[in-house]
């Protein structure tokens, strides 16, 4: 009886290997590289990246104008805050975003801490993997999608190396601080004239996943169209109860949209279709309060919420986050510790690099997301090396830094690896508000990033799930 369950482990451990083995075979395969490079469809992202840009705008303008252009990208950090949970309902937003706030500030006064105290570079990585599990957990358990928890430790890392006092930290501290603030400002902005803006668009996506459905698609797309009825009917009840009328309007849209789903391939009835795809535009322009023609009387009452705290308390508690953490902890540590060892100048950004690559929703995502972002850092990181050679001062430095930032929200949906591309020259010009940087500082970027990917890519197939069938598959959704 004893021996069983040794033998059960011997045998698990070959299965193990083959599965890993196959996993990084496949990360290596031309094929998983071509499938990266694919641009996916993206809507509503022009009015995220305005907004994501005003706020650094507005933060580094000012820090600029009172005499402080050295806290400018301590600012503009906490301003990105802004970019989290793009489409969330209006309510359930500023409690993300608000969260993620309070994160970057208490990163940035952490690695200040670290800094001030001047502990050894291997402590410092060994703390920062411990801050990248904690990042992981934090957004995994409020579910907040964007840029992900890589961005409250690239503030950390920045503030590591930028406060060489006591009243630096406090300068660092209050200017990310501020730059949260008039990020979540420009984040809840909206609410006042399209409240209803996130039920709106998520009901409008619904209806064009229909349309996809009703030209002739496949099985699949039937799943993807009812899980996007899913997703509106979340996001209009949690909007609110200011507009319910116009809540459970929407709400009888897509029960007539839920209906012709699940009769779609032995009762089509193009009519309805037709009359339902025409509120698809109307939708889209955001208008809060045009009325949808055709639909008298409602079928839903929304259901009340309880409070998002105590919601989410239970993740805490998850299995799977807190085995994401440990894995992306333990990552970020090696990939540090590997940088350090091989005497790379910048090792915390290993450990950012591998921890940013862990964060795909399977294995395939996770090796696209590895590949987009060396990519994506490589030309990054020339750009940034041309535009720190060409010293080009302090204004046109934030114009540009502006400019990078809101491209980077526009495409982020589209290729992660042009995201990269504007994220990694934007991080290296906001490293240079805050210290003298030169040009060479592009080379240790892309190679501690490279150090960091592959100790990811690695990482990920070594605890790879026994379900994940390592498929080619879509790309989603970082500094």
């Amino acid at each position: 009886m004893a021996a069983m369950p040794a033998t059960a482990s011997s045998e698990r451990l070959p299965q193990r290997l083959r599965l890993s083995s196959r996993a990084l075979a496949h990360a290596v395969a031309p094929r998983t590289w071509s499938d990266a490079a694919k641009v996916a469809h993206a809507d509503a992202t022009l009015a995220v990246g305005v907004r994501v840009g005003i706020a650094v705008a507005v933060v580094m303008v000012v820090a600029g104008l009172a005499g402080y252009p050295n806290l400018a990208g301590f600012a503009a950090l906490g301003a990105l805050v802004s970019a989290f949970a793009r489409y969330e309902p209006y309510p359930r937003l500023g409690w993300k975003v608000g969260i993620i706030g309070v994160g970057v500030v208490v990163f940035v006064a952490a690695g200040a801490g670290l800094g001030l105290l001047g502990v050894p570079a291997s402590v410092e990585i060994g703390l920062m993997g411990i801050a990248c599990g904690v990042a992981v957990l934090l957004v995994g358990v409020y579910r907040v999608t964007g840029p992900g928890p890589v961005v409250m430790i690239f503030a950390a890392t920045a503030a590591v190396g930028s406060s060489g006092s006591v009243a630096a930290l406090a300068g660092i501290v209050l200017a990310s601080a501020v730059g949260t603030v008039v990020g979540w400002l420009a984040a809840m902005a909206p609410w006042v004239l399209y409240p209803m803006g996130p039920a709106r668009l998520a009901t409008a996506r619904a209806l064009a996943a229909l349309a996809r459905v009703e030209r002739g698609a496949s099985d699949e797309d039937v799943a993807a169209a009812v899980r996007a009825v899913d997703a509106a009917r979340d996001v209009v009840a949690a909007s609110g109860s200011r507009h319910r009328a116009y809540g459970e309007r929407l709400e009888t849209l897509l029960d007539d949209v839920a209906v012709l789903l699940d009769r779609w391939s032995h009762e089509p009835d193009d009519r309805r279709r037709a009359h339902l795809a025409s509120h698809e535009a109307e939708l889209r322009r955001l208008k809060s309060r045009t009325e949808l023609s055709g639909f008298v009387g409602t079928t839903h009452q929304l259901s009340p919420r309880f409070g998002f705290l105590r919601d989410h308390a239970p993740r805490w508690r998850s299995r799977e986050l807190l085995l994401a953490a440990v894995r992306s902890t333990i990552a970020a540590l090696v990939a540090g510790w590997l940088a350090l060892g091989v005497g790379l100048d910048h090792p915390l950004w290993a450990s950012m690099g591998a921890m940013a690559a862990l964060q795909g929703i399977d294995f395939t995502h996770t090796v696209h997301r590895a590949i987009q972002r060396l990519a994506g850092n490589i030309v990054g990181a020339l750009l940034a090396a041309g535009l720190i050679g060409a010293q080009l001062g302090f204004w046109p430095t934030v114009a540009v830094v502006v400019v990078l930032q809101a491209v980077a929200e526009i495409v982020v949906l589209r290729n992660y690896a042009l995201t990269s591309v504007a994220v990694t020259a934007m991080a290296l010009l906001l490293t240079g508000f805050g210290a003298h940087i030169t040009p060479d500082v592009a080379i240790s970027r892309v190679a501690d990033t490279l150090v960091g990917v592959v100790v990811g890519v690695v990482a990920a197939a070594l605890t790879i799930s026994r379900s994940d069938r390592i498929t080619r598959s879509h790309s989603r959704i970082g500094m």
